[in-house]
């Protein structure tokens, strides 16, 4: 594990951004970009589009380590290079960005008002290639859409046991047990989930931590025992298809939490604007997610 790394991640500024939009949620975010579907006719054209589309966003003006503290790359842009160097090297060699990867392969059939992750083969090779490349972390979702235990106990004694052993190859986990945010039982579901991490994070052995990347509750500070907890190095929030806006302000009444914004990072970024109008716009967003982890991110 990187030292200095370590340190960018855990007492240093900044938020995550959330780059890793992988073969089912890349044609969601290419067309938000202004890309249309006939504009690619292959899977290895679709994921040329988005790499433009992200190096234009990494090489950006606008995207700087001072209020971009990581990065979460999907597999096929770490294996990809910018400006002639890896992207995780790029990442954190030129911008001062820790770089993290995506490493689940998608969800399962709902099951118990939930989601757990489909099987992840070869996930050993995967992390050793990710730690070659000089990768930070990784992170991996599941999704929750009841407060149902038996679900919600599936998907988070799931996220630990893999955890576990991606914190044996040297690297850091983010678990993402994301709630629905359209959920009707979301409180619910959000008091089911914060005891069943605190449960697992007993099974984290002492001097090993792991981050945790959540909804945003409906009650302000409602994961406050985590972010304290010994165990966990970060919390941070996604998005979860509030609006940047709304996104921006749930997230500075929570404190210690800062943002791993995906979609509400990239919204308002076109394919047709000139480079000017795309930095200022990357730059707007940029700073105002800074700005609500900056007050959030302080307990």
């Amino acid at each position: 594990m990187n030292a200095q790394q370590l340190a960018r991640v855990s007492t240093e500024g900044g938020f995550i951004a959330a780059l890793d939009q992988s073969g089912g949620s890349t044609p969601k975010a290419l067309l938000a970009y202004g890309i249309q579907p006939d504009a690619y006719a292959t899977d290895d054209e679709m994921f040329d589009l988005i790499h433009v589309m992200r190096t234009r966003i990494m090489t950006s003006p606008s995207f700087d380590g001072t209020r971009i503290m990581g990065a979460i790359l999907f597999e096929d842009t770490m294996n990809r290079s910018i400006e002639g160097l890896p992207t995780p090297t790029f990442l954190w060699e030129t911008k001062g960005v820790v770089p993290f990867l995506k490493v689940d392969k998608g969800l399962a059939d709902e099951s118990d008002g939930a989601q757990i992750m489909k099987p992840i083969p070869n996930l050993d090779e995967l992390l050793h290639h990710a730690r070659d490349k000089h990768v930070f972390g990784t992170k991996m979702r599941s999704v929750i859409k009841l407060a149902n235990r038996v679900g919600v106990d599936a998907v988070v004694d799931q996220q630990f046991a893999i955890a576990r052993q991606i914190l044996e190859a040297g690297l850091v986990p983010i678990i993402e047990p994301e709630i629905d945010i359209h959920s009707p039982e979301k409180a619910e579901a959000e008091a089911l989930l914060r005891s069943a991490i605190l449960r697992n994070l007993g099974t984290v052995t002492d001097g090993q931590r792991t981050m945790l990347k959540l909804t945003l509750p409906d009650e302000d500070n409602f994961y406050a025992d985590l972010v304290s907890h010994p165990k966990v190095l970060k919390v941070v929030a996604l998005s979860g298809g509030y609006t940047r806006t709304d996104a921006n302000s749930r997230l500075a009444r929570n404190a210690g939490v800062v943002a791993s914004f995906s979609r509400a990072l990239t919204e308002g970024l076109s394919v047709q604007q000139s480079t000017g109008d795309f930095d200022a716009m990357l730059d707007a967003s940029v700073g105002a997610i800074y700005d609500a982890s900056r007050a959030g991110g302080t307990i």
